[in-house]
């Protein structure tokens, strides 16, 4: 099968510092690619390169056999989870109109078929409940339903998700990765999926690129999330423990990013 995502010797470095280097990757369409690491490893970068907001410093990225570019109608994009003001007057079902004509330049859809389409994507997230009240009155996992359904107005061909599940509740964190999974599934979109903590998405994680100390190890959670793998990047020991279905990791040098000093209970929901 073809790779809708490639990269060729792809290098990125800031000054003197490497943020991974020879990276070669082919992702392919329908496969859920999770990118891991710890904080300032590279995986915003990573997305910014593929959105064509970053260059590489060596070798090439393309977009379904063509090299990247800003604003390709191959990509939908889901941001972290940032709040509305809480005086937005902009309507949920508004929010979600801008990921299906506002991108157009010249002639726009017709009202009607905009409408029609908003109300399927509303829909599909679940969100037809709030469709016209105003977005600084959802909650945090209400807005993000609607940015996934922003992003997935064009039925795109790769959907990049920079850590959607940031400031979520369980509940929220587990219908937002479904959606996102859906997506993969019924479109056969690439999802590439950064976030510091794998456990929300574990059951749906085909691959993973883990960035740590400007190096990087691709393959299925089962072979890159391991205490051999992770030590080895790391450069120190890192226990990975596999329980219930989930992955915890104990002992990693970044305390402050992945917080495994904070006890048991805490210490059960985190990883890279």
């Amino acid at each position: 099968m073809n790779s809708v995502v490639s990269l060729k010797g792809a290098g990125l470095a800031f000054g003197q510092r490497t943020l991974w280097s020879g990276l070669d990757l082919d992702i392919r369409p329908g496969e859920f690619f999770a990118v891991l690491g710890p904080n300032g490893s590279g995986k915003t970068s990573f997305l910014k390169v593929l959105l064509g907001l970053q260059k590489l410093h060596a070798g090439q990225a393309t977009l379904g056999g063509r090299p990247v570019e800003r604003g390709s109608s191959l990509i939908g994009y889901i941001p972290q989870q940032k709040s509305f003001p809480v005086d937005t007057p902009m309507r949920a079902r508004d929010l979600v109109g801008l990921g299906v004509d506002g991108h157009r330049w010249g002639v726009r859809l017709s009202a009607a078929k905009t409408n029609r389409r908003v109300d399927q994507l509303l829909e599909l997230v679940g969100a037809t409940d709030y469709a016209k009240v105003p977005v600084g009155q959802l909650s945090g996992g209400e807005q993000q339903r609607l940015r996934v359904a922003q992003a997935l107005a064009t039925d795109p061909q790769v959907l990049l998700c920079d850590e959607p599940l940031l400031s979520l509740d369980l509940h929220h964190q587990q219908a937002v990765s479904a959606l996102i999974n859906k997506q993969s599934h019924e479109k056969n979109s690439a999802v590439v999926f950064v976030t510091h903590e794998i456990n929300p998405i574990i059951d749906y994680v085909d691959r993973v690129l883990y960035l740590a100390g400007g190096r990087f190890r691709v393959g299925t959670p089962e072979v890159v999330m391991t205490t051999e793998v992770l030590s080895d990047l790391y450069g120190s020991h890192v226990e990975v423990i596999h329980a219930n279905g989930r992955i915890v990791v104990v002992g990693l040098p970044d305390a402050t990013t992945h917080h495994h000093h904070a006890g048991a209970d805490a210490l059960a929901g985190e990883v890279a």
